[in-house]
């Protein structure tokens, strides 16, 4: 039989991490396998699920590469569906109607947690044969004797028995289903083979696998990953930082370093932190994933992320860059060829948001500096040096690395000063910040222009400081 899995999230907010690295397992599994990856949104909860919430799912699953062979499909489109199983669960026995109030309910579980019981429903209803009402919910009736024996591709044989579970609702008073009915009939009627997922969930699947039974269906295999952590132990969530998907774009990760962090949250393949999308397929195995919750670094991830960027092809980064460059207000128009300055900057930024930043100076005027350099390096002992380089770089014609290197040089033998003395305070005058790469590089790509105004800048700065 072909493997077919799925992603099934609920449209009700972000795509978030969790939601997607399980997506990520999903995917990487039927790829693997050869077989189908589906994505389904569970929209039942019709209050809270917004198409707001739907677009961000499928623009991140975009935006991540996560594509799938059939979907999206919603659950709102299934309640006929939904109505005829119920039907037949209750015309063969397997489910009844209750009528139990909210007050007798409350009261019921009130008393067994005075007593240090698990709180549960009692089966009040369960042989009462009643008809439906207006008032009266649909529960499933659950085995009272034997185990259900899930043999997770993760956890390994786990074992509950039947005595721990109660008859669930699966139709509320207003005749929706609610999610474990929902589950179970759309894995079966997809044919599912394989339900990864994350461990949140197993508390459901004993019972999931009661009512696929009483339906006669064939069971899948079920997989559940561990949860993941923020650094401090706690459950992930925005008080760690991001955790929305499209919130990673929007900060300047790449898609890329996103998943090769995620792929490594429970799983990993000998010390291997490196893996191209083939890799990760070939390689990806859901028994091998750990049974322990993972903690979400965000450090590790901006190592990644940084890998990725240096690594990749400049004219497709330019491209990458751009919406952050905007975001930034400036127009690389007026500067150096974008993708040259990426061959010399894109090594050193750990994000595109961080490497739009650090190549502004090349492309928009500025009249501060860092206050802590300046007053380190703007001295009135600088002016000289200043001056004198400003005086070399009007006469020189040959505008090249290797020429605006040579008047460093000159300068630190002329005036007999240190190559820090010389290179720091230009690279200040020049960046506004201090920081940049080899500074003969970096005036060949600001140009003869903009580095004698703004040595010109830097002069009346200093002048003005001392005044």
């Amino acid at each position: 039989m072909k493997v077919r899995t799925r992603f099934a999230p609920s449209p009700t907010g972000y795509l978030h991490v969790g939601g997607a690295r399980t997506a990520l397992f999903s995917w990487l599994y039927a790829r693997k396998m050869g077989g189908q990856f589906i994505l389904r949104i569970e929209d039942t909860d019709r209050e809270r699920s917004t198409e707001e919430s739907v677009g961000v799912i499928l623009e991140g699953m975009e935006w991540l590469g996560l594509d799938y062979d059939e979907g999206p499909f919603y659950q709102t489109d299934q309640f006929i569906r939904y109505k005829e199983v119920i039907q037949q669960l209750i015309d063969t026995g397997h489910a009844y109607y209750c009528n139990c109030s909210k007050e007798r309910l409350a009261e019921l579980r009130e008393q067994q947690m005075a007593n240090k019981e698990k709180p549960r429903y009692d089966g009040c209803c369960r042989d009462k044969n009643l008809a439906d009402a207006d008032n009266t919910v649909v529960r499933f009736k659950n085995p009272l004797e034997g185990d259900v024996v899930i043999e997770d591709m993760v956890k390994g044989r786990v074992v509950i028995n039947n005595r721990e579970l109660d008859d669930l609702i699966i139709e509320r008073t207003d005749g929706t289903p609610t999610y474990n009915l929902t589950v179970v009939v759309d894995d079966w009627d997809m044919k599912m083979t394989h339900i990864i997922r994350g461990d949140d969930h197993l508390n459901n699947t004993p019972r999931q696998i009661n009512i696929l039974k009483a339906l006669g269906a064939e069971l899948p295999v079920y997989a559940h990953v561990p949860m993941i952590l923020g650094d401090d132990g706690k459950r992930l969530s925005k008080r760690h930082g991001a955790v929305s998907v499209m919130e990673y774009k929007e900060n300047g990760f790449l898609p890329e370093a996103l998943i090769n962090y995620l792929v490594r949250l429970s799983w990993s393949h000998g010390d291997q932190e490196i893996f191209s999308r083939e890799e990760m397929i070939q390689l990806f195995d859901a028994v091998n994933v750990n049974t322990s919750a993972s903690a979400f670094n965000t450090e590790k991830l901006l190592w990644l992320n940084q890998h990725y960027i240096k690594t990749q092809d400049p004219e497709v980064l330019a491209e990458l860059l751009q919406k952050h460059i905007h975001f930034s207000y400036y127009n690389t128009d007026n500067g150096p060829d974008l993708i040259e300055v990426l061959k010399v900057f894109q090594e050193r930024c750990s994000t595109l948001v961080e490497l739009a930043e650090e190549i502004r100076f090349l492309y928009d005027d500025f009249d501060t500096y860092d206050a802590k350099q300046a007053k380190k390096q703007f001295k009135e002992a600088t002016l000289p040096i200043i001056e004198s380089l400003k005086q070399q770089y009007t006469a020189l014609d040959n505008w090249t690395a290797e020429a605006i290197h040579h008047v460093v040089e000159n300068t630190v033998n002329t005036l007999e000063v240190g190559f820090g003395k010389v290179g720091q305070p230009l690279r200040l005058a020049v960046t506004g910040h201090g920081k940049s790469p080899s500074i003969d590089v970096t005036l060949e790509l600001l140009g003869k222009e903009k580095t004698l105004k703004r040595l010109d800048q830097a002069i009346d700065f200093i002048n003005n400081q001392n005044t």
